[in-house]
């Protein structure tokens, strides 16, 4: 059973998410990303504490399958264009990272049966943070 630490998700990006996942069917990230809202904690904006990862995030991570530190955006899929280190929340590390805490570790199905490792190390840029809430 793959570990799943405890999430939190900002309301407003929990509603946007819902609205993605339903347009996508059956694709499995958004079938994983789905069950991940079920089980977070959804809170106001102003609640979100500032060491979760919430949508357009910067995160500091490592993925410790290939022992490699990685630096991205979680962004919404339209947004990929416009943003330079831009994972999409639709990926499966996008959506593995949604709602994690700084320290937290997943282990997360990649396509092919894979599986990926990835450890939270650091938030850069949170919009909560920043006082950014109806972004």
């Amino acid at each position: 059973m793959a570990v799943r630490p405890p999430l939190i998700i900002n309301r407003l990006d929990a509603e946007r998410l819902q609205r993605l996942i339903d347009a996508a069917g059956e694709d499995a990230v958004a079938l994983s990303l789905e069950e991940e809202l079920e089980r977070g904690e959804v809170l106001e904006p102003e609640q979100i504490p500032a060491d979760v990862i919430s949508m357009n995030s910067q995160v500091r991570f490592t993925d410790l399958t290939h022992e490699r530190e990685i630096v991205r955006t979680l962004v919404y899929p339209h947004a990929l264009e416009f943003t330079d280190d831009g994972v999409s929340v639709m990926a499966p590390v996008g959506a593995a990272l949604l709602g994690l805490h700084v320290g937290d570790v997943i282990e997360w199905p990649l396509p092919g049966g894979r599986q990926a490792t990835l450890r939270v190390d650091a938030i850069l840029w949170q919009p909560e943070r920043e006082g950014q809430f109806h972004r």
